[in-house]
């Protein structure tokens, strides 16, 4: 499994309306600065998130872009995938092969089948929230909910 720059940069930014969530649209411009993303780049990503119905965005001098849903609704399997297509491809084997021993390569199938399981499982089980959450452990603003 790679992530490329933009599935990076892309989390990032989501990230950053996470922790800013509810204060309204965020321009793009204060995303890039506080993330470090160059703004071109960002608003390519942006639009890719927008279109997967992540993001809203308004237009205008009081416009910007926002979550579309709480942070705790959106897993980074859903961002992860958005930006990047499938973490895994389904058919990792070559159909130019033709192996003597056709249990190896079932066998084989199988690891790779459970190593894209356990990657969306894990994926699917941290939110835009949890990471706000392990940001402020380590600021020492922890919040705890009854």
């Amino acid at each position: 499994m790679r992530i490329s720059s933009k599935g990076e940069y892309g989390l990032r930014a989501l990230f950053d309306l996470a922790q800013h969530y509810g204060e309204g649209p965020i321009q793009s411009e204060h995303i890039a600065c506080r993330q470090g993303i160059p703004v071109n780049y960002l608003n390519q990503m942006l639009v890719t998130l927008r279109r997967a119905g992540l993001i809203d965005s308004l237009r205008g001098p009081q416009g910007g872009h926002m979550l579309t849903r709480s942070p705790d609704q959106i897993t980074l399997m859903e961002a992860l995938s958005a930006l990047e297509g499938p973490l895994i491809a389904n058919d990792t084997a070559r159909d130019d092969l033709v192996p003597t021993q056709p249990d190896d390569s079932v066998m084989i199938r199988e690891i790779w089948d459970a190593l894209r399981h356990n990657i969306a499982t894990f994926l699917q089980n941290i939110t835009l929230e949890d990471l706000c959450q392990r940001k402020r452990q380590r600021a020492g603003n922890i919040m705890y909910y009854i």
